[in-house]
């Protein structure tokens, strides 16, 4: 959710109003209807009480979604009854029996070369399980509808080599490529109602229930309006120029998905953004092993900002990452705190000299920064395509802003020791203001309480904190007075001290 949280604002400050973010719960399925069987409870009530859970996180995380989807809202199953229909006309859906490999965790069949046979430690017998994701299977005979995703293996490898990008990162995309060279089979796209109960039903047969993942992957086009011509728009609404999706969804999202749209006429998503996974006690965390952090806790402990900087600084997109509090807390204070956060201030909270009269020198002599060349401080870099690469270039960008200020001693040359040093001394205030001002509003996306109190401090208009002026000179109406000799202390602290660090 952050990551993609971080590319629709980044999308806003580029001036992209239009950027939209949809978040949500996928309800449906045999895991959730035994998850309410174990705790004795309505599966209705089971999923309004985790859907809440997660709106609420959305909510602390400050998260800018533009609707929160269930698939258990009214529209979105009309949606997928729609779909059903359009994809049983077009000739795409037919009646077969079928044999596999099924988990219930993953909700989808596996083929004998994706499964393999473990001990389970805590019963020491051997069970069979997922290759991929560890997860428990079962074998099941059953009849029911089939979708013919090998019509499509053609079509989708001309789209992925048409399109290099479309799948990131490149890792991912090879093995998509593979997967897909390998032979796609038609794939079930239903199951007995007799067995699953919660899900929508095939329209006109009430014996079977649509497949959990046809039925989730059309919540991106149930917020759409789609196919409603009063409420869709095509134009701009659809297709949705990134996806971002966990590694473990990477097969549904980019292989089904697109292959459902081309069987609709549909156009596919230009860009599928794969992240890897957070990992505790070197496992990836999950829900059903009970291995995770209650990120309610972490966001009290840390700070929402601090932790959403982590997040994207730290999470892997090609490998896992290890969530550690250490981690965390080394992050905030040497990066933030004692690196961003001490430079602000020392910038633009000294009591010895005025970043404003830097600013207001810059403003009337055009040449004023002339002799120095800024490429590595700043700039205004909208290609975002990893954010997390982002973050560490914005990292030299500190450090190198860090050095230029500390190794030409600006306190000093700025002290009177003559027009030319002090004149120097002011050029120099002024790139490190430059460049602090420049990484403010480009982390933004990242971290957009801290940032605001940081622009807020160097007195920068809010209509001046969009990336058309993220350049040197853009903005020379900004910037605080030199603070009163006898004020004690900052009166703002962009990044306070954590009360805890273990």
């Amino acid at each position: 959710m952050v990551l993609a949280d971080v590319l629709k604002r980044w999308a806003n400050l580029r001036g992209d109003d239009e950027a939209k973010m949809l978040t949500g719960t996928d309800e449906h399925g045999m895991k959730v209807q035994k998850a309410a069987q174990k705790a004795n409870t309505d599966v209705k009530l089971l999923c309004d009480h985790h859907a809440e859970q997660f709106k609420c996180l959305a909510d602390a995380a400050n998260i800018s979604y533009d609707r929160f989807m269930r698939t258990t809202d009214e529209d979105h199953k009309d949606v997928v009854r729609y779909v059903w229909e359009q994809l049983n006309r077009n000739g795409y859906i037919y009646e077969a029996k079928h044999e596999g490999w099924y988990s219930v965790s993953d909700e989808t069949f596996y083929p004998t070369t994706q499964i393999h046979k473990v001990l389970d430690p805590s019963t020491g017998l051997t069970k069979i399980v997922s290759i991929e994701t560890g997860k428990d299977v079962e074998w099941t005979s059953e009849t029911n509808y089939h979708f013919r995703l090998s019509a499509f293996q053609r079509p989708l490898l001309q789209h992925y080599e048409n399109n290099p990008g479309a799948i990131v990162p490149k890792q991912r995309m090879n093995f998509i490529m593979d997967e897909i060279r390998a032979g796609l089979k038609d794939l079930s796209i239903s199951r007995p109602s007799s067995r699953l109960t919660w899900g929508i039903r095939v329209p006109d047969d009430d014996s079977q229930t649509i497949y959990v993942w046809l039925d989730a992957l059309f919540n991106y086009l149930t917020m759409t309006g789609y196919p409603f011509p009063n409420n869709y728009d095509s134009i701009t609404a659809w297709p949705p120029n990134c996806q971002v999706i966990g590694k473990d969804i990477i097969r549904f999202h980019t292989i089904y998905w697109p292959a459902f749209l081309m069987a609709l006429n549909l156009p596919i998503t230009h860009r599928f953004l794969t992240h890897a996974h957070w990992t505790m006690n070197n496992e990836k965390m999950s829900k059903s092993s009970g291995n995770g952090v209650n990120p309610f806790y972490a966001m009290d402990r840390f700070g929402v900002d601090c932790i959403r900087f982590y997040m994207v600084h730290n999470g892997g997109i090609v490998d896992d990452a290890m969530y550690e509090n250490s981690f965390i807390a080394e992050t905030y204070n040497h990066l933030l705190r004692g690196g961003l956060g001490n430079l602000i201030h020392r910038v633009f909270k000294s009591k010895h000299f005025s970043a404003q009269e830097a600013v207001n020198a810059a403003k009337e002599d055009e040449q004023f920064w002339d002799f120095l060349s800024l490429e590595e401080l700043g700039g205004n870099d909208q290609n975002l395509q990893l954010v997390h690469e982002s973050l560490r270039s914005h990292h030299s960008k500190l450090n190198s802003t860090n050095a230029l200020f500390q190794n030409t001693a600006v306190w000093r040359l700025l002290s009177g020791q003559g027009p030319e040093a002090r004149k120097m001394g002011q050029r120099v205030l002024f790139m490190s203001a430059e460049s602090v001002r420049i990484m403010a509003i480009l982390l933004q996306p990242f971290m957009p309480d801290r940032m605001k109190a940081a622009l807020d401090l160097m007195e920068v208009d809010e209509s001046k904190r969009s990336f058309q002026y993220a350049e040197i000179g853009a903005d020379l109406d900004y910037a605080p007075a030199v603070v009163p000799v006898d004020t004690k202390g900052f009166i703002d602290v962009v990044f306070p001290m954590l009360l805890s660090s273990h």
